[in-house]
């Protein structure tokens, strides 16, 4: 697999005197099938750069003007909420992709996330102190154009609905001893689509499905533990909960664990690694259409995953990683998988 990422920031004010203005593009190219499609089956996945379909796409498109000494802003244009909504920071190294979108949230008809995003509105508020902070998007409930995923398309077709999604959250300013670049942050979110969509088991008195709005929410923590002597050595740990209702996604509870230490060790402070456990609770309603048609299911799948992300270079870096998958696909019978990979990473 294959990501190829082309970012253009533009600052209007002194570009066009467009003052507190920043433009945004970023084009995506992503290819190669992975590993997860054609051999572990896993409901959750196994990296964060798989997609469904080989494609180049703009990603990101978007204007943003700030006020109130930048402590209000207000954004227009092409959106992935997976950009600054449920994000944990220390997590991001893991390659497995619930460290980022949760899977309750990923598994639903089409949220505007990695790699394929919605045009839409996103407004944020900081206190004057900037540790405290509220957000909240409202966005094209699906994302481009599905019957033709290799493109990139506004387009508000009827029955798109709307997604909208809040977050609020505080991150105090850890003030003892050497800090430079440490974690610390508090938050809650929720989710709703505004068009409903089949429930997966429950029928109205005609025998259809019935039509029920998806929705969610999830709690997250992530704070640096302890410094290791050097700015850039230290040891965070990051925690997320996030439920939905179940009725349209075959995951409905999820739990993310894990630590990220920067410079494991002295003679390399510019290396990190990171362990991380994801629990996923399968739906209820998912099961029992499971058990109708014959498979056994287990009640959860889950991933153990390690990576170190070696830095050869400024602008070079390998990163090893392992997976341990149990239940793969949520089968009762299903063998363990065990994944080992190695991501390569150059910045230009």
């Amino acid at each position: 697999m294959s990501q190829l990422d082309l970012r253009l920031t533009a600052d209007l004010g002194k570009i066009a005197g467009w003052e507190g203005a920043t433009a945004y593009l970023h084009v995506l190219d992503d290819r190669g099938a992975g590993i997860n499609a054609r051999q572990t089956g896993s409901l959750m996945g196994v990296s964060n750069i798989e997609v469904p379909v080989a494609t180049s796409r703009i990603f990101h498109a978007w204007a943003q003007q700030n006020f109130l000494g930048d402590r209000f802003s207000l954004l227009a244009g092409l959106y992935p909420i997976d950009s600054e909504f449920f994000a944990m920071e220390s997590a991001s190294l893991l390659l497995h992709p619930s460290f980022g979108t949760p899977a309750d949230l990923s598994l639903t008809r089409g949220p505007s996330i990695f790699n394929n995003s919605a045009f839409g509105l996103r407004a944020k508020w900081l206190s004057a102190d900037r540790t405290v902070y509220a957000m909240g998007a409202l966005l094209d409930g699906i994302p481009n154009d599905p019957a033709r995923p290799k493109r990139t398309a506004i387009r508000f077709a009827k029955g798109d609905g709307a997604f909208a999604i809040a977050e609020s959250g505080w991150m105090p300013i850890l003030v003892d001893g050497d800090k430079h670049g440490t974690v610390s942050k508090y938050a809650i979110g929720f989710w709703r689509y505004g068009n409903r969509v089949p429930d997966q088991l429950d029928v109205d008195t005609n025998g259809g499905p019935l039509q029920r709005r998806s929705q969610g929410a999830y709690l997250l923590a992530e704070r640096t533990l302890l410094g290791l002597g050097d700015a850039r050595r230290d040891l965070t740990a990051f925690g997320r909960y996030s439920f939905s209702d179940g009725n349209s996604t075959s995951i409905d509870r999820m739990w993310n664990l894990g630590l990220r230490q920067r410079g494991p060790a002295a003679s390399r402070p510019d290396d990190a690694l990171a362990i991380g456990w994801t629990h996923a609770r399968l739906a209820s309603k998912w099961r029992t259409v499971q058990e109708v048609v014959g498979t056994d299911t287990a009640a959860r799948e889950e991933a153990f995953e390690f990576t170190w992300r070696a830095a050869i270079t400024p602008r070079l870096a390998l990163q090893p990683n392992l997976q341990s998958i149990h239940h793969p696909g949520g089968g009762a019978n299903a063998p363990p998988a065990t994944v080992l990979g190695l991501r390569l990473e150059l910045a230009l």
